[in-house]
């Protein structure tokens, strides 16, 4: 059986190999694109999110750590699967939940990037999102054979690392974009300052419904419009094995 494959009425094909789809059938994502968009550095619009996101975290969690909310457990079971210590290497919603709920608070990184964090924390759900001027060719998420490339920075330098082999990655034609599945994104991809044009993954295990993924995608789409009123936001069709 081939890889499938995903346009979901996007400029970006996306393709989920066989390798991961039998690692975890409970997988399924939700494509926004975004083109004409206007970025910058973090404001107070931003910062509000955050804060809401925050407020709403809590709600849903009541008290509980993130690690305990049934779609975070089942991304760290997704994790244990490939090989990767869920507790080391966190997926991102959970990485970012526990920030939001310490000292600290959630980081300010650039507009748009605080509005897809904002929604992630809200959702407690995993969101990348990819400048699609530096995505070279279509987007795969696959098992690595360990000789990919992946730009990323260390030291306030840049260099390449690899992934380990079988861990599972989203990669272009030039390398890998985001490390174990979506707890690492690459610099050569991520949204700058100057970033016109997005790609924006939402990307969910059961138990999560589909209705509630939808929603989540709905909102990311509103959120972007109100934050970049010029900007076209198209939603692609829900994607699961």
């Amino acid at each position: 059986m081939p890889s499938s494959s995903h346009v979901s009425g996007t400029t970006c094909r996306l393709h989920v190999s066989d390798e991961v789809r039998e690692l975890a059938p409970g997988f399924g994502y939700l494509a926004v694109e975004a083109h004409g968009l206007t970025n910058g550095p973090s404001d107070e619009a931003g910062a509000a999110l955050l804060d809401e996101a925050t407020r709403r975290l809590a709600g849903r969690l009541d008290g509980r750590a993130p690690q305990d909310d049934p779609h975070l457990a089942a991304w760290r079971a997704a994790y244990t699967a490939f090989g990767s210590k869920p507790s080391r290497t966190r997926n991102s919603a959970e990485a970012l939940a526990r920030r939001a709920l310490a000292d600290g608070g959630l980081p300010r990184i650039n507009r748009l990037v605080d509005l897809y964090n904002a929604l992630s924390v809200a959702h407690l759900i995993p969101v990348g999102g990819e400048d699609l001027d530096r995505i070279q060719g279509g987007m795969r998420l696959v098992r690595a054979t360990g000789d990919e490339p992946f730009v990323t920075a260390a030291g306030g330098a840049g260099t390449v690392e690899h992934p380990d082999a079988g861990e599972v990655v989203w990669c272009d034609d030039e390398g890998v974009t985001c490390r174990r599945w979506n707890w690492r994104q690459g610099v050569r991809t991520r949204l700058t300052e100057d970033s016109v044009s997005a790609l924006f993954l939402l990307e969910r295990m059961a138990p999560m419904s589909l209705d509630a993924l939808s929603a989540a995608g709905a909102e990311l789409a509103e959120t972007l419009q109100q934050a970049c009123p010029g900007a076209r936001i198209e939603i692609g069709d829900i994607w699961t094995p």
